[in-house]
Parts: C-alpha cells; sequence; structure tokens
C-alpha cells in the first residue's frame, strides 16, 4: 500500500556505512525522478552520484545534521551514509526557483525506501565548499543533498503532544520520535 510506503519514509540520519550501494542503483533512482513532472517541462535538474568513500567524506564535510538534535554533530564513523545524490539546478535552463527538486527527492527517498534503503533529504549544506570540492561550474547550483543507506536507526512517527511542540528528538535508547500535525490541524475550512 502506497501509505506503508510514505511512513516508512523517514529522514534516516544513522545507516549501516558497510552497506555499500551500487552505482546502478542509484541511477536506477534518478531513473524515476527523470520521469516526474517538471516546471513548463524544462527539467533542469541535474545530478551527481556518490558511491566511493572519498568522495561520500567530501560530500559529509559539507553538511550539516538534525538542527533540532544540538548536542548532535551528525552521524559518526560506520553509521554514516553510504551514497548520496546531490541535486543540482542548471541555471542555463532554468535560473529560478520552481518546485522540481521536491518533487524529484521525495521521488527517489520512496524508491529507496521500496528497495530496503532509506534517506534524509539535506538543505543546509555548505554549498561554496561542496562546489568548489565536486569542481561545479557556475551555472549549477546546488539544491539539496540525499543521504542514502541501509539504516540503522528507528523512527517513530507520533501525535503532536499538548504543548504543540513539532521538534523532534531522541530517547534515551536512540529511538528517534518525529510529532506529526494531525489532519484535523491541517485541513482548512475556509468560511
Amino acid at each position: 500500500m502506497f501509505k506503508d510506503l510514505v511512513i516508512r519514509n523517514r529522514s534516516y540520519r544513522r545507516f549501516d556505512q558497510s552497506h555499500r550501494v551500487e552505482a546502478e542503483v542509484l541511477e536506477e533512482l534518478i531513473e524515476l525522478a527523470r520521469l516526474t513532472p517538471s516546471t513548463a517541462n524544462l527539467q533542469p535538474l541535474k545530478y551527481i552520484l556518490s558511491v566511493e568513500p572519498e568522495r561520500n567524506q567530501l560530500i559529509f564535510q559539507s553538511l550539516a545534521w538534525a538542527g533540532y538534535l544540538k548536542d548532535w554533530l551528525g552521524p559518526a564513523e560506520g553509521e554514516r551514509p553510504s551514497a548520496y545524490i546531490v541535486i543540482l539546478r542548471d541555471t542555463d535552463i532554468l535560473d529560478s526557483d520552481s518546485c522540481d527538486h521536491g518533487i524529484a527527492a521525495q521521488t527517489i527517498l520512496l524508491g529507496a525506501v521500496e528497495k530496503g534503503l532509506g534517506g534524509c533529504m539535506i538543505g543546509n549544506i555548505k554549498r561554496d565548499a561542496l562546489a568548489k570540492v565536486l569542481h561545479l561550474p557556475d551555472h549549477l547550483k546546488i539544491l539539496l543533498v540525499l543521504a542514502l543507506g541501509k539504516p540503522i536507526e528507528e523512527v517513530r512517527l507520533e501525535p503532536v503532544g499538548a504543548d504543540g511542540r513539532i521538534q523532534y528528538w531522541r530517547d534515551d535508547r536512540g529511538v528517534h520520535h518525529v510529532p506529526k500535525r494531525g489532519l484535523r490541524d491541517i485541513i482548512l475550512q475556509p468560511e
């Protein structure tokens, strides 16, 4: 059922780093993204795929992880993603914002879950530093980085409590809790 796939698609931040993700798997995920809708069908997105530990380390150093977890600097060695997809916009094709990268990223992550993987969509990126290490020309703008691998953490969805807090948190067992607003809280009935 599609809803189950959506529920299993969480923002995983700890992975079995020894579990290799093959480049062919990333290409299959990009094929899904390639087929998604695009603003005026311009198809301005480009992708950099990384499965090599050396390149993965360069990408990892350019990312910030889990803003609500103030005392956590990100996954430790052994728990880091074994693959990344860097999503870029080719400004020679489209030089303004669109939602294409969100559609593509969600499609990629759903495809990853279907393959027994998990991921995290990361927007907190040291873009200039990453562009430099990836040797990107000026017309390619970094939009998102998808961290991918075999998740080793449990993520639980739960209702937002009476205090209204939506910040995710980890308990003393390392379970990652994600409060979600209720359906009746997000559907508006204008008068």
